[in-house]
């Protein structure tokens, strides 16, 4: 039922009932009171079922913080990391608060598995090396090898040029000069020969000389021409093909001993590459496995952890959570693994504040405002302190969890120190944002926002009515109010869930 609806109603039944003077007074008062009700329905509400709770808007210093919770940790501290490959096993670990001095032990991780690989390398290691020797040695030796083919084919290729030289100057023009002093002798032999033979004949015919003597001077003559026949032939023999011949397998044997060379050099080259090159490799092998063995004592000295300054052990498990479960305290048998972050020394006296902030409060959050840090174990007292950092993107593990929670890694520097202070306190942390001297506020719950406009229920002539407002700045119980409510004005501080749209 609406006011509306009763108020017709009420008009209807009292024209009907009422005929005289008096029931149209009545009737006025009736219709003047259905037009109130017109008038004021869409700036009231019911109230039945809820019981306004009222505060009476303040006017006074209004400060303007954001509010988060944070932890305590060193400014400056050196990190212990586990610098080791792989996973390894926590042997025996100093205790945590321990004031150590620089060179100390701290850790001591389980190296029996590489004591066991550094004996296998060291085994490889001289393997290798005997390797890379008989290489060099044996590239020295081709060296020697490749000069000595080199030098014996030179030598055979000018050997070859000398015979061929020898052929052509000295021992052809010898043996033409020998063939023709014999044609040159048998020819004067033939003239002698003949021209005795003359005489015989004249002699014979004188009967001075026998039938017996003339022949045998006859057979000499014949046998002279003979002689020089041979000659001759032995001459053209020796220019047609003698000469010929030798000539053709002395240039033959230039040519071959010429490609011999050749191939030797490509072959001599192509060996000291070779060699070379395997001797590059053994060297390489060596150096890696080498350099393999050097690595894995390095290693087995990095299992004996020292401290690299003074300081106080911090576990950095301490410091550190999951999103399931805290994380597991360093223990002696603890699994570790590479990189893994293990203990904290502070290098100075200087704290730190870390929170986070939320995507809302980001824009009222810069670097070099002011804060107050108020430590959960030191009640008495707060440390001033300044924002050092904010994060340009929002924190991963948050966001993994809820898409839509956006916080911010923010970082603040305590301007005050005190010997209490120790890493890994909680503290509550007050960033200043802003702050007015006088100013009217009321309490941020009696805010309602609808359609993106805020409005507040407020007590008017003794009704309460939705008024628009106009909001400023804001803290996490307060708000500033420019327009809409006054100073001693009483606001709702619980609106009906029907007026808030819930």
């Amino acid at each position: 039922m609406t006011p509306l609806g009763d108020g017709l109603r009420m008009l209807s039944r009292m024209m009907t009932w009422h005929k005289n003077r008096y029931s149209w007074v009545m009737i006025a008062l009736v219709v003047v009171a259905v037009i109130w009700l017109l008038t004021f329905q869409s700036k009231t509400v019911p109230t039945v079922g809820v019981t306004p709770v009222l505060v009476e808007a303040e006017f006074g210093p209004l400060k303007i913080a954001v509010n988060a919770a944070g932890t305590l940790k060193p400014r400056d501290q050196v990190v212990v990391a586990n610098t080791l490959e792989g996973q390894t096993t926590i042997l025996s670990i100093v205790d945590e608060g321990t004031k150590v001095k620089k060179g100390d032990l701290l850790i001591e991780l389980d190296a029996s598995a590489l004591q066991n690989k550094l004996v296998d390398q060291q085994i490889v290691v001289q393997s290798a090396k005997a390797s890379y020797v008989r290489a060099r040695e044996n590239l020295e030796v081709v060296k020697n090898q490749v000069l000595s083919d080199v030098e014996a084919a030179q030598l055979a290729f000018k050997f070859a040029q000398d015979d061929l030289k020898k052929y052509r100057q000295g021992e052809f023009p010898n043996q033409k000069k020998e063939e023709l002093a014999k044609i040159a002798v048998k020819q004067e032999e033939l003239r002698r020969a003949e021209e005795k033979l003359s005489w015989s004949k004249v002699l014979f015919a004188e009967k001075f000389l026998s039938q017996t003597e003339l022949e045998a001077d006859e057979l000499a003559a014949q046998k002279v021409r003979f002689d020089l026949e041979l000659s001759q032939s032995g001459l053209k023999l020796l220019l047609d093909f003698t000469h010929v011949r030798r000539l053709d397998e002395l240039q033959a044997a230039l040519k071959n001993t010429r490609r011999a060379l050749e191939r030797e050099k490509s072959k001599t080259k192509s060996s000291r590459v070779q060699a070379e090159a395997e001797l590059q490799a053994k060297k390489a092998m060596f150096e890696r496995e080498q350099a393999k063995l050097v690595k894995l004592r390095d290693e087995i000295h990095k299992c004996v952890v020292v401290a690299p300054q003074d300081g106080v052990v911090v576990y950095a498990t301490s410091l550190q959570s999951s999103w399931r479960r805290t994380t597991e305290p360093l223990a002696a048998g603890q699994q570790v693994r590479e990189r893994q972050e293990l203990i904290y020394l502070p290098s100075s006296g200087i704290m730190m504040a870390t929170t986070q902030i939320s995507e809302s409060d980001l824009k009222k959050v810069q670097v070099g405002q002011g804060a107050l840090v108020y430590v959960s174990s030191i009640s008495e007292r707060s440390f001033k302190a300044k924002v050092k950092s904010v994060a340009v993107f929002p924190d991963s593990t948050s966001n993994w969890l809820n898409p839509d929670l956006k916080l911010y890694r923010t970082e603040l520097e305590l301007l005050e120190h005190s010997e209490t202070l120790h890493s890994g306190m909680n503290c509550r942390i007050e960033i200043e944002v802003d702050s007015f001297d006088e100013t009217v506020s009321i309490p941020i719950q009696a805010v309602v926002i609808e359609d993106g406009k805020p409005f507040v229920f407020c007590v008017h002539a003794g009704v309460l009515a939705r008024r628009a407002v106009k909001l400023g700045a804001s803290n996490d119980s307060k708000v500033q109010i420019l327009t809409g409510v006054e100073r001693g004005d009483k606001v709702q501080i619980n609106p009906p869930l029907a007026a808030t749209g819930m």
